[in-house]
């Protein structure tokens, strides 16, 4: 097919200045190949475009005006969209809200960036970008430009590990900082407000050294401060006031130069200053440098234990794992050298290194650290077990299914980070205020200081006023107020066993009004069991015989006769002659007995009223309906169905207390589906609802309000696409969890209303941070002006000014850390 490299070989013309490069989906012959590559010869400033299916990249030849945008608009028209990939920066200097709009806006700008987004709680910015178009080295350098930092982000354990010690490396400097600050610090606050302490300190000074050395001294030492710890805010604020874009850094340099420059002024140059203004401030510029570093130290002690989350699910990987060899011996081999089919043994206590499947023993294991529930799990020859989990006091041999980035872990891992860092639609109103925000408190600032000289306040204290506001003003926590919610909430989430795959459904769940749940396997265990059995001789004689006779069988009815009857320890007589009729039953001899078993069409014997009436009420109820014959009379009849949950009703009411309105979706009949309604209270049912109509079915809810959607199947899959938001059951199908926003890892039902809790205390969390923080800038900035000294009261001193802001980003960590303390809905 010489149209799957069409136009590959073909030489870019002369007048071409740049090459495009995206990555198309979608295409499946050379067919598609030249429709794309029309699609892209059709844009304005475009030279050549080539399209390789093999590769499945498009190379468009321009004359420099093309942008990549536009070629992936014309390519979605065209029916084959360009690719979209994820790039994870690590920015630096990043200090409030107004820092995340400004990089956010940065990033935005690089052609080929769909979206971006920046986590100030733990420094990281994605960028959605058109696979091909866009290079790592393009977005470090638009953040450097707007005056940050950046580096690649690693992935993985790795990323943890880079994490953890970049968190542990920031945690250390901002302590010796503040410490170097407070130490400097101490000598210029006593010499500044000694007297306050101490009746006659001043006198005392005065006679000594002398107040002029004093002051000297307060200055050597406040510049030692500004110019040592006190350096990082001027590196950081200073590039943000030569771009017209000042941060909460510029604010802390505006403030504390104001009230060095004053104070070297009245201590140097007092003749300069009007008559009795020549005072000094310079225990405010060193204290508020002091104050916000010991802020910033605390806030970043805090932000360590909110992303705890990730940490502790990297402490879960296993570094070596035992290889059984094929002669039986075992070596140990480092966990990245295993491969799926490898055979790995586990000794008691033995944390699992990757996912698989047990093939050798029995044993209790742990999966508390993964899946939430508390109550180990035995796993037997055939049960799949998860990596990072620890084995019991048995030993055992299992085969990997799944390794490297496969892992649940990897995955848990993955989508823990990128949920952490997502924003949730309330960040876009916090975003649009903090980007003008510190511009307003400058103005404000500003004006402060004019109107104190304006209404006759005296210089100094129209410099005290207006630094006060600048430093007052900062926008630390209201940068801070919803990231670091989301960090904690989606973190604790892990821990109890739901995966927030996309972290916006922490907002969009709350808003849920109806909760849909398919039936088999979500709210019943979706597998058969023998239910009820009514024998006209000998009950388990009977059962050990057709389960014999069922033994010969794979159908799920039969399984679970032959279950039922393993249950009971019966022992299994010889059968032969077994002849099975698809879709009837079976037939066979034990001990010279003709027996049969299947549908009631199967059976031929004529049934006696005590077992009519029996299957009559069985079915019902929904149950499927066996019946045995024995030399051509009347046997028995079983009853086989799917089993409710345990926790289902619990699950049920827990919802119907919080107001919502529990639903279910099945393609069971209606028999089937009411009985099950019936037992769990359930009054909104949609059965006989075909796979291809559930996701109609979900939508036509939505007239009941938002609803959520909880499934486990591959026919759920669309389902939970269509939702508000979908919660797939962990134990269910890869693509049923690709398509939900929220996994419940273990598969355990009573995840959905602790996804529920979490999602409504987290929001409760964020408006209370959002109110915090607006509400303290609100509150303060007036004081910090001096409004309340036009009645007689108090000015908010730099000092106290410093303090506060401060106080009020450590309080909005602090309650953010309250999330971890959320339990499973069963414990609280």
């Amino acid at each position: 097919m010489d149209q799957t490299v069409a136009g590959a070989e073909r030489p870019a013309p002369l007048d071409a200045s740049e090459t495009l490069t995206l990555e198309v989906t979608g295409m499946t012959c050379g067919g598609c190949v030249r429709r794309a590559e029309g699609a892209l010869a059709g844009l304005p400033g475009t030279v050549a475009a080539r399209v390789n299916l093999a590769t499945r990249k498009a190379e468009i030849d321009h004359d420099g005006s093309l942008t990549p945008a536009a070629a992936a608009t014309r390519l979605a028209e065209a029916g084959y969209p360009a690719s979209e990939t994820t790039l994870v920066l690590h920015v630096e200097g990043a200090t409030c809200g107004s820092c995340a709009a400004r990089i956010e806006a940065a990033l935005a700008a690089v052609p080929g960036v769909t979206s971006a987004s920046f986590n100030l709680a733990n420094g990281t910015a994605r960028a959605r970008v058109l696979t091909g178009a866009v290079t790592v080295a393009a977005l470090i350098a638009a953040v450097e430009a707007a005056g940050y930092g950046a580096s690649e982000a690693l992935t993985g354990t790795s990323a943890a590990e880079q994490a953890e010690a970049r968190q542990a490396a920031e945690t250390a400097g901002l302590r010796r900082d503040t410490l170097i600050s407070a130490a400097l610090s101490l000598p210029v606050v006593i010499l500044a407000m000694g007297a306050h302490l101490v009746p006659g300190f001043h006198h005392w000074i005065a006679g000594t050294i002398g107040m002029t050395t004093s002051n000297v001294l307060q200055c050597v030492l406040t510049t030692l401060v500004l110019a040592w710890p006190g350096a990082r805010f001027f590196r950081l604020g200073l590039p943000t006031l030569r771009h017209l874009a000042p941060d909460m850094n510029a604010l802390v340099v505006l403030g504390t130069s104001a009230a060095w420059i004053y104070s070297t002024v009245a201590t140097f140059a007092p003749a300069v200053l009007p008559e009795g203004a020549a005072h000094v401030y310079f225990e405010a510029a060193a204290v508020i440098v002091t104050l916000i570093l010991a802020g910033r130290w605390m806030e970043a002690r805090a932000r360590g234990r909110a992303s705890a989350a990730i940490r502790r699910l990297a402490g879960l990987q296993v570094r070596e794992a035992l290889l059984v060899a094929p002669d039986g011996s075992t070596s140990a081999v480092p966990v990245s050298a295993l491969q799926p089919g490898d055979l790995i043994a586990l000794r008691p206590g033995d944390r699992l290194p990757v996912d698989g499947v047990v093939t050798e023993g029995v044993s209790d294991i742990d999966e508390s650290m993964v899946t939430g529930e508390p109550i180990p799990a035995t796993r037997r020859p055939g049960d799949a077990v998860i990596g990072g989990t620890v084995n019991g006091a048995s030993a055992l041999v299992m085969r990997a299914t799944a390794t490297g980035a496969d892992t649940m872990l990897s995955r848990i891992m993955a989508a823990v980070d990128e949920a952490q860092g997502a924003k949730l639609p309330v960040q876009n109103l916090v975003d649009r205020v903090a980007q003008v925000f510190v511009p307003a408190v400058i103005a404000i600032a500003a004006l402060t200081f004019a109107l104190w000289l304006a209404l006759g306040g005296g210089l100094g204290a129209a410099v005290v006023a207006a630094v006060s506001v600048l430093v007052v003003a900062c926008p630390c926590a209201m940068g801070l107020a919803v990231p670091v919610s989301i960090m904690v909430g989606t973190g604790r989430a892990s821990e109890l066993g739901v995966l927030f795959r996309r972290g916006d459904a922490l907002q969009r769940l709350r808003e849920g009004q109806v909760v849909a749940f398919d039936k088999t396997g979500t709210l019943t265990l979706g597998k058969p069991r023998l239910t009820g059995f009514l024998a006209l001789v000998e009950e388990d004689r009977t059962l050990a015989r057709l389960a014999a006779l069922e033994s010969r069988s794979e159908h799920p009815l039969g399984r679970a006769v032959v279950a039922a009857a393993a249950e009971r320890g019966l022992d299994l007589p010889e059968m032969e002659g077994v002849k099975a009729v698809v879709g009837e039953g079976l037939a066979g001899r034990s001990e010279g007995i003709a027996l049969r078993i299947g549908n009631r069409g199967f059976v031929t014997a004529e049934l006696p009223e005590a077992l009519a009436r029996q299957a009559e009420a069985w079915e019902a109820t929904g149950a499927t309906v066996l019946f045995a014959e024995a030399d051509g009379a009347a046997l028995a009849v079983l009853a086989v169905s799917d089993v409710i949950r345990d926790e289902a009703p619990g699950v049920i009411a827990a919802l119907k207390a919080e107001g919502l309105r529990p639903a279910m979706i099945t393609g069971d009949s209606q028999a089937a589906a009411a009985h099950v309604a019936g037992q769990l209270g359930i009054d909104l049912v949609r059965a006989e609802v075909r796979p291809t109509d559930k996701a109609e079915a979900v939508t036509a809810l939505r007239g009941e309000g938002p609803v959520i959607f909880v499934g486990d199947g591959i026919n759920d899959a669309p389902a939970l696409a269509a939702a508000d938001v979908g919660v797939a059951m962990g134990s269910g199908t890869d693509v049923a969890m690709e398509a939900a926003d929220v996994v419940l890892i273990g598969g355990a039902l009573q995840g959905v209303p602790t996804a529920l809790t979490l999602s409504r205390r987290t929001m409760a969390n964020i408006r209370q941070n959002l109110f915090w923080a607006f509400a303290y800038n609100v509150a303060l900035i007036p004081v910090a002006a001096g409004v309340l000294a036009i009645w007689g009261g108090p000015m908010l001193s730099p000092m106290l000014a410093s303090a506060a802001m401060a106080a009020s980003s450590v309080l909005v960590v602090g309650n953010a850390l309250r999330l971890r303390r959320v339990a499973h809905h069963q414990e609280a």
